[in-house]
């Protein structure tokens, strides 16, 4: 298994690690990928991996560069965002040069696994299944992943658009198609942009209304043509979706956006698994979302400028046809659809451009990676 990881709080990894072995799962199957600053302690986390005998490396700026030198890719170092949570982007492409790996998990170091949960087997019990669960849709094209207990909470995940709330939805209960990926939902903090914090919260990123285990229900999917927010924080995912799931290169950009590197990769996720009647399935296993505090405007900061592009890039993803030959092929449909859509009425269309640049790029390094092989 590949982690893509933050690199504020390393030692989150010996929750995860600890809640495998007391569930008997076993651990010689996990490889932890810690992506990190070279300004951090390295070695600490080394050792840390060594103490809880687990296999795993880690990257800093520089083991990242060379890594590069090492592939071939040095010419595509740049689709990996640097001191960015898009850096979880790098762990795709360690994975995709390693076919061993069939199997990853994207975590998050504020988060912890719930006690509750079998948390690794949870997940790999989802990847290559059908599974009978609730299909969602709703009158906006859009599902909120918290909607199982909305009349409580009232809550709407980051990066779901505004003009997508007060959505009707059905529910349908049926087979799912094979499940390429799995994401697991949070209890404690729940994950809300800036606004909706600001609206229900504080001034360092913190929400007032919290997430309990009771909020959640049941494992869902989003029907055919619906999307939903994806966050990374607790996913799990078959190797054979990443073409479909570049993490967009947020913050190191001229715009100064931020923050939607796993909502937009989660948009195209969930067109491609269309495209290729494949499933993704929400729900457990859970995770604990610690959030650290911080600047709830610094937030705001990195979100404003993308938030009008954020309601209609779906739109242009939407726009790429129903069907493909691959996740690659799927991929370059939907480039083309961004391309053709008509950005031009939105703040900071130049990102889009930028964006598309950086798509493209995404496909030519795994490319010349598979080419390695």
């Amino acid at each position: 298994m590949c982690d893509g990881t933050n690199h504020q709080k390393p030692y989150f990894v010996k929750g995860y690690v600890e809640n495998a072995r007391e569930n008997d799962f076993d651990t010689e199957r996990l490889h932890f990928v810690l992506i990190t600053e070279d300004f951090n302690d390295k070695d600490s986390m080394r050792e840390m991996l060594d103490n809880l005998n687990v296999s795993g490396e880690v990257f800093g700026e520089s083991e990242r560069h060379q890594w590069y030198e090492e592939n071939e890719i040095s010419e595509y170092s740049d689709v990996v965002p640097a001191a960015s949570h898009a850096e979880t982007s790098f762990g795709l492409l360690y994975m995709w040069a390693h076919p061993e790996f069939e199997y990853g998990i994207f975590l998050d170091d504020d988060t912890q696994p719930h006690e509750d949960f079998n948390f690794f087997s949870r997940h790999m019990s989802h990847l290559d299944s059908k599974k009978e669960v609730e299909h969602v849709s709703s009158n906006k094209n859009w599902v909120n992943v918290m909607y199982q207990n909305i009349d409580r909470h009232g809550l709407y995940p980051r990066g779901y658009p505004y003009s997508a709330m007060d959505e009707e939805i059905s529910t349908e209960k049926k087979q799912t198609n094979e499940i390429v990926a799995s994401q697991g939902l949070w209890t404690n903090v729940p994950d809300l942009d800036a606004v909706r914090i600001l609206m229900d919260g504080n001034l360092e990123g913190q929400a007032e209304t919290l997430t309990k285990k009771e909020d959640y229900k049941r494992n869902f999917t989003a029907k055919t043509g619906n999307y939903l927010t994806v966050c990374s924080m607790n996913l799990a995912f078959k190797r054979e979706i990443i073409p479909a799931f570049y993490q967009f290169p947020m913050d190191d950009n001229e715009w100064d956006i931020g923050r939607f590197d796993d909502i937009w990769s989660g948009i195209t996720l969930k067109k491609a698994t269309d495209m290729l009647n494949k499933s993704v399935i929400n729900g457990f296993p859970l995770c604990i979302h610690n959030k650290a505090k911080r600047s709830t405007f610094g937030d705001l900061n990195n979100e404003v400028p993308a938030l009008e592009l954020n309601e209609h890039f779906w739109e242009a993803i939407n726009e790429a046809p129903n069907h493909a030959d691959g996740y690659f092929d799927a991929y370059r449909s939907m480039i083309k659809s961004v391309k053709d859509y008509d950005f031009s009425d939105y703040a900071n269309e130049g990102f889009i451009d930028f964006t598309v640049e950086y798509m493209e790029k995404w496909l030519s390094a795994l490319e010349k990676l598979e080419d390695k092989k």
